[in-house]
């Protein structure tokens, strides 16, 4: 059902100062900067960064661990659903890939991920 951990993405509130953090104090190599992305190789698991929405946040969040699916998003989020899992939103398509979002059983943010195709 599913390989292994994908990501794990943090929401951070100063996207300069977090990349200093990791890059400069931690020493994690930067794999990509974008905007309100960044994300860096720490030791074969990505770790990335993701500005949020809207300045000042409400404090609400966390990590989310993305899970990358053995097959495709579709057919893992209708296996995941047949066990009860309860999906917080749609498969939503973005430039950096395909999520499905859902929590655990404690709430905790987790999400099915699937890289850009081609």
């Amino acid at each position: 059902m599913v390989e292994g951990v994908a990501a794990v993405w943090l929401p951070v509130q100063d996207m300069d100062r977090a990349v200093r953090f990791y890059r400069d104090t931690l020493d994690l190599e930067v794999n990509k900067t974008d905007g309100d992305w960044a994300d860096f190789e720490a030791n074969g698991l990505r770790v990335g960064l993701n500005g949020r929405e809207s300045p000042g946040g409400s404090g609400d969040g966390g990590a989310v661990i993305s899970f990358q699916p053995e097959g495709g998003i579709d057919e893992a989020k209708e296996q995941l659903e047949g066990k009860g899992v309860e999906f917080t939103g749609g498969v939503s398509d973005h430039p950096w890939g395909r999520i499905a979002p859902f929590k655990d059983s404690e709430g905790n943010d987790l999400q099915l991920y699937e890289p850009p195709q081609g």
